[in-house]
């Protein structure tokens, strides 16, 4: 597949930052499969350091534990692509970088199945004042489509959460 700008969810991540500003609240971000690609939506966004605290990549599995604070029993138990490894990246996210709101994603962004996960099973992670929330996500075939399409899923979560919080 193409790798097109167009595709990048900047409409997404723009409505973030703005709503964000607005409230004087910031964000951090855990990344397994989307490998930064969140991040540097975000950072993207003219204004972005206002809201931005950072974000942390935890490709490998050990280091989701170690560097993000994601129990080993519930690894070892679940495997990282789990909503409730999700929901720990998310927290740990929050915690580590001392953000009002943080998201996290994992998944199976291919070429093959990950144990018996399949391609494009992915798991969105929001935690904020009040909200702890994950999404499960089934998307089609294709790594960059994959980590695009749970970028714009993430952005929009957050993005909802904070319309409905009263922006």
């Amino acid at each position: 597949m193409t790798r097109s700008a167009t595709e990048m969810p900047s409409v997404e991540a723009e409505a973030v930052v703005r709503a964000l500003a607005r409230r004087g609240e910031t964000l951090a971000v855990v990344e397994s499969l989307t490998g930064g690609l969140l991040a540097a939506t975000v950072v993207d966004v003219p204004g972005a350091s206002a809201v931005f605290r950072g974000g942390l990549v935890a490709y490998a599995t050990d280091l989701k534990a170690s560097l993000v604070g994601v129990p080993h029993d519930l690894l070892a138990e679940r495997g990282p692509v789990d909503p409730d490894v999700a929901r720990a990246l998310a927290e740990g996210g929050r915690s580590r970088c001392g953000a009002d709101w943080a998201l996290a994603t994992t998944g199976v962004a291919g070429p093959q199945p990950q144990g018996d996960k399949p391609v494009g099973l992915v798991y969105v992670a929001l935690v904020g004042p009040g909200v702890s929330d994950v999404s499960q996500l089934t998307l089609a075939p294709g790594r960059w489509a994959i980590r695009v399409g749970t970028v714009r899923a993430a952005l929009r979560m957050l993005a909802r959460r904070v319309a409905d919080a009263g922006e």
